[in-house]
């Protein structure tokens, strides 16, 4: 690189922290200049008018889901990794917020009321937003003497927990943009939202930590001295607990849906201690277990079976089912078959097989699928000109989506943290099939002949020290004696 590059680079750098107390200025004006939504075309009941989304709120939606779903997330992972492009990246995604949030309060068309979830919301996660770029650039200013010493310690554990929690709120406010935007939600409709929406986070949430477990988190597993479905287990047993006095509103008459959500729940606690249990042996050393796949399996199966009033939602929930039942089924066979009941195929941590992702992706897929499976989701579809098939197949192509964007990130933690190796292990030292179906040649043979091998030949082992089969002679001692030599 020549000087002038080099001068160009440094001064870029150093006018990062002026950049960014700009926008932390413009970040404190939005609260401040937004203006009260125009309701009066709004009919009585309802939430938002009958006008279209405009071209102004839809690159409001593009914008915002740019900066908050996108650059945010990477700029997270960038700063994990101590990336010199963390800090340009979370400048242009906190620019980009900042625009899109006044091109929000400058759209026509469709009108909402003012007191909707998603501008309710704006308000927190746009203070977490200011407060994160405080802290970035008071840790800019390296001031590491006296007192900042230990205020630069408790502002790095501050920073690094919103960048954290950031993109969690995120997908709240773009779930409650979605939300707004349809006017759903409302009235009669708040709890089954909260169920749908909730759960299917909670199955997409769970597929994103199993992805990180499967390709960065198997050497951290083992130093907690626990298996996987210890942890699982665990999260099972509590949310079990949760749903078993949460589903049916107590004092009130039980219907059919009370029953299976509640009995959902029993289940979920009741299977879940047994998972805590057998995550132990009898010697107690971590051990694997069946549970939390049978326990993903029968959910499946219980949600195919709600009773459905419009045959788009039928459908919807039977593939929702059979997606939520193959994650189970598969996760069983990963833990039983393809792992064995170990911990990892290999003892780095870093080898994985094609099959362990299958359930990991189903996760996400029936995540998608249970939050877009409403009653006024499915109304809003049966309405249209699509088809169950169709609409199934975006939810599939969402979750295909976010299962990519989540591979990207975590192998770009991966790339930037992980070990350097010289050289990648042969196929000859990896377990389990070959991209080929080939197996390693050794093991093949030693299967082969060991069924071979008779009896007084493994009892017998100076037989061939006689010289009786010239040709079962090793030459590797020969080899080894004259390279000695």
């Amino acid at each position: 690189m020549s000087s002038l590059s080099r001068r160009a680079v440094m001064a870029a750098t150093s006018a990062l922290p002026s950049a960014s107390a700009l926008l932390l200025l413009l970040a404190a004006l939005p609260p401040a200049f937004a203006h009260d939504h125009d309701s009066g075309k709004i009919e009585d009941g309802k939430t938002i008018s009958d006008a279209p989304i405009d071209t102004i709120l839809w690159i409001h939606i593009f914008i915002q889901m740019a900066a908050w779903g996108v650059i945010f997330p990477l700029g997270m992972v960038l700063g994990m990794v101590k990336s010199r492009w963390h800090v340009p990246l979370q400048v242009v995604g906190t620019a980009l917020a900042i625009v899109g949030y006044f091109i929000g309060h400058r759209h026509k068309g469709r009108e909402f009321r003012h007191d909707n979830v998603h501008s309710k919301f704006a308000l927190p996660i746009s203070l977490m937003l200011g407060a994160q770029v405080v802290l970035g650039i008071y840790l800019k200013l390296h001031l590491e003497k006296g007192i900042h010493g230990k205020i630069r310690r408790v502002a790095k554990l501050g920073h690094g927990i919103l960048g954290k929690a950031l993109p969690i709120f995120a997908w709240a406010q773009m779930l409650f943009g979605g939300i707004t935007a349809l006017g759903f939600c409302q009235g009669e409709h708040v709890a089954q939202c909260l169920a749908h929406f909730i759960m299917g986070s909670a199955f997409i949430a769970y597929g994103i930590l199993l992805t990180i477990l499967l390709l960065v988190g198997q050497l951290w597993l083992k130093r907690t001295g626990r298996s996987q479905e210890f942890f699982d287990s665990a999260v099972i047993t509590a949310w079990g607990v949760v749903n078993t006095f949460t589903e049916h509103r107590w004092g009130s008459a039980w219907v059919e849906n009370d029953w299976q959500h509640t009995t959902m729940g029993i289940i979920w606690w009741c299977a879940g201690l047994v998972g805590i249990w057998l995550s132990r042996d009898r010697d107690g050393r971590p051990q694997r277990n069946f549970i939390p796949g049978f326990i993903i399996l029968i959910t499946g199966w219980a949600f195919g079976g709600h009773p459905q009033h419009m045959q788009v939602s039928a459908e919807v929930h039977k593939m929702y089912g059979y997606t939520l039942m193959a994650a189970g089924a598969t996760r069983i066979i990963e833990v039983s078959l393809v792992l064995r009941d170990r911990a990892t195929i290999s003892a780095n941590g870093r080898e994985t097989n094609s099959f362990q992702y299958i359930p990991v992706f189903l996760l996400y897929a029936s995540g998608f699928m249970f939050m877009g499976a409403t009653e006024e989701q499915m109304e809003l579809v049966a309405s249209s000109s699509m088809d169950h098939v169709s609409y199934i197949l975006i939810l599939y192509s969402l979750a295909a989506l976010l299962f990519l964007f989540t591979l990207m990130l975590v192998q770009i933690y991966d790339s930037n943290t992980g070990p350097a190796l010289a050289k990648k292990e042969g196929d000859a030292e990896r377990l389990g099939p070959r991209l080929s179906g080939n197996v390693p040649v050794r093991d093949a043979q030693e299967f082969e002949l060991e069924g071979l091998m008779s009896d007084d030949e493994d009892e017998s082992p100076t037989k061939h020290a006689h010289g009786d089969d010239e040709s079962l002679n090793s030459t590797v001692g020969q080899n080894s004696d004259g390279q000695a030599r």
